[in-house]
């Protein structure tokens, strides 16, 4: 029998922090509710971070208020810091998930400190959450490359994943910031992080940039990963990849994983039906696919068929 493979939802965050206008909250609300019936295990649903910076995310303590958990989803919101890990607890956050880049180059551009200085600042965020029963996940961007120093060394992104473990990390997430993976690369990192620390709680987390990013899911899961996040409607993108696409779609990585007989527990309807919903929410179309298509078991009239090929 074959492991549930586990999906996770990031569009609600990392998707909509990258749209130019603010999503109202009722709007997010009502499609977090719709997402939490969908099956997905987990849904990053906002990020407590400086609504300066951010002013995409300046409703998050409204939006982890008023939406309806449903029993066996993880929610989870983004901090950047101690400050925002004590919002996400007072905002009842089943998860906080930290975050640093795997190359010094891209942690200073994203959060202006070298990466020894983003473990110290997480010391802070651990003991915000000591005792109260929020479990903390550590991503590592740009693990498959910087799209500012290029190759990252394997062995950087495993002495990061050693370093959040002893810092009390309960899960690790490495993820393909600007789409600079192949799936070789997947299956080769995945391998090494599962041979020096079996048994971890491992994330992949891929962009579609170059085209590529359910080939990595496949080369994920050959080398025994069950976690993966994605965007409903493939969302997202890295501000320092211009004209970078977003996400893996969440509908289209759900509807693979269907079709090829793996146990999700995801409704892949209901993530049609709400991203279908995303055009008019965002002003803008979206890239997934399988909204446009339908699934492959969506057959068509044959006499229509015969109409169109004769016209």
């Amino acid at each position: 029998m074959q492991n549930q493979i586990h999906i996770q939802e990031v569009g609600v965050r990392d998707g909509f922090q990258s749209e130019p206008i603010f999503i109202p909250t009722d709007v997010k609300v009502a499609l977090i509710d719709e997402l939490s019936e969908a099956g997905l295990s987990k849904i990053e649903v906002t990020a407590f971070v400086s609504s300066k910076a951010v002013p995409a995310m300046r409703d998050a303590a409204e939006v982890m208020a008023r939406i309806k958990r449903a029993p066996g989803v993880i929610y989870t919101a983004l901090v950047p810091n101690a400050r925002g890990a004590e919002g996400a607890v007072a905002g009842s956050a089943n998860e906080i998930n930290i975050f640093m880049s795997a190359s010094e180059s891209h942690n200073l551009a994203n959060v202006n400190k070298s990466t020894d200085a983003s473990f110290e600042a997480f010391k802070d965020v651990m003991k915000v959450v000591e005792g109260g029963g929020v479990s903390v996940n550590g991503s590592i961007s740009t693990s498959f490359g910087c799209p500012f120093e290029g190759h990252v060394d394997p062995a950087r992104v495993l002495h990061f994943v050693e370093r959040y473990l002893a810092l009390g990390a309960a899960g690790v997430t490495l993820a393909d910031t600007t789409g600079m993976a192949n799936p070789a690369q997947v299956r080769s990192l995945t391998e090494m992080v599962y041979e020096r620390f079996p048994g971890i709680d491992l994330t992949l987390h891929f962009h579609n940039t170059r085209g590529m990013g359910l080939a990595n899911v496949l080369a994920g899961l050959e080398a025994g990963c069950v976690r993966f996040d994605g965007s409903l409607g493939g969302l997202g993108g890295c501000p320092f990849a211009p004209g970078a696409t977003g996400n893996i779609c969440t509908e289209d990585l759900a509807h693979m994983l269907w079709a090829m007989g793996y146990e999700t527990r995801v409704d892949v309807d209901k993530l049609i039906a709400a991203s279908k919903k995303l055009p008019d929410i965002v002003g803008h179309d979206v890239p997934g696919q399988v909204r446009k298509a339908g699934k492959f078991t969506a057959l068509h009239s044959f006499a229509n068929a015969k109409r169109a090929a004769g016209s």
